[in-house]
């Protein structure tokens, strides 16, 4: 193993252990690099590859941190990732939407609150075809997020928000080519909210499956080239 990974092996431990906690000032670089028996070159390397994955923050003047490690936080390479890959197939995103959003439907149906579940009904109601579609879409990505939020589990929140918010395009697309898409999107919506608001939790994830994979078939249905979204 390279001293470089070793050294990144070592912070990560001492986060992991306790040694360094969340929002934690790292010691100066001579002092670092001395009680872990390595170059400042080597030290620098590892801080720079861990702030890469958003696990320290390089404040420069002023030192390096260790980062809140929230899942938001550490998410935020992923997507990266996506981003640097949207060349590849979109229908590729929704298959990783299909596989997620079904399960923040069925926990948002046991842990939203009937407020939020009432606020969700809402926001669907709030849908009309003769809406922008740009106002369309900042309504689905709020509708989803709100679901994904609710389900208690901020790593899988993190993720369907990141792959959700890069399938924007498609989303756009779809409401320009396709005549029913906004009515469509508010029958199923509105499905998958009453489902919650019900505390149907097998049902709210059938909706949301049926939803997504909807989109997805269409997609297929009427793209020759998944790569062609303007």
């Amino acid at each position: 193993m390279a001293i470089g990974d070793v050294v990144i092996e070592n912070i990560k431990a001492m986060i992991l252990d306790g040694r360094l906690k969340p929002g934690d000032r790292l010691p100066s670089e001579k002092e670092f690099a001395e009680s872990l028996g390595v170059s400042r070159l080597s030290l620098r390397e590892a801080v720079r590859a861990l702030a890469m994955t958003r696990i320290l923050d390089v404040r420069h003047g002023d030192g390096t941190y260790v980062t809140s490690l929230t899942p938001d936080v550490l998410l935020e390479t992923l997507g990266f990732i996506i981003d640097f890959h949207q060349d590849a197939s979109i229908l590729d995103l929704f298959e990783v939407r299909r596989a997620l959003e079904p399960l923040a439907a069925e926990k948002a149906a046991l842990l939203m609150s009937k407020q939020d579940s009432a606020a969700l009904v809402e926001l669907v109601e709030q849908l009309d075809s003769q809406m922008p579609v740009d106002e369309v879409v900042v309504n689905d990505l709020e509708f989803h997020h709100r679901i994904a939020k609710a389900s208690g589990n901020a790593v899988l929140c993190a993720f369907i928000d990141s792959v959700a918010g890069r399938t924007q395009r498609a989303r756009i697309w779809r409401g320009v080519t396709q005549p029913d898409a906004v009515a469509q999107t508010r029958r199923e919506h509105m499905a998958i909210a009453n489902a919650i608001a019900d505390r149907q939790p097998s049902i709210a994830s059938a909706c949301s499956l049926a939803h997504v994979a909807g989109i997805e078939n269409w997609l297929r249905r009427n793209l020759a080239d998944p790569k062609e979204i303007p």
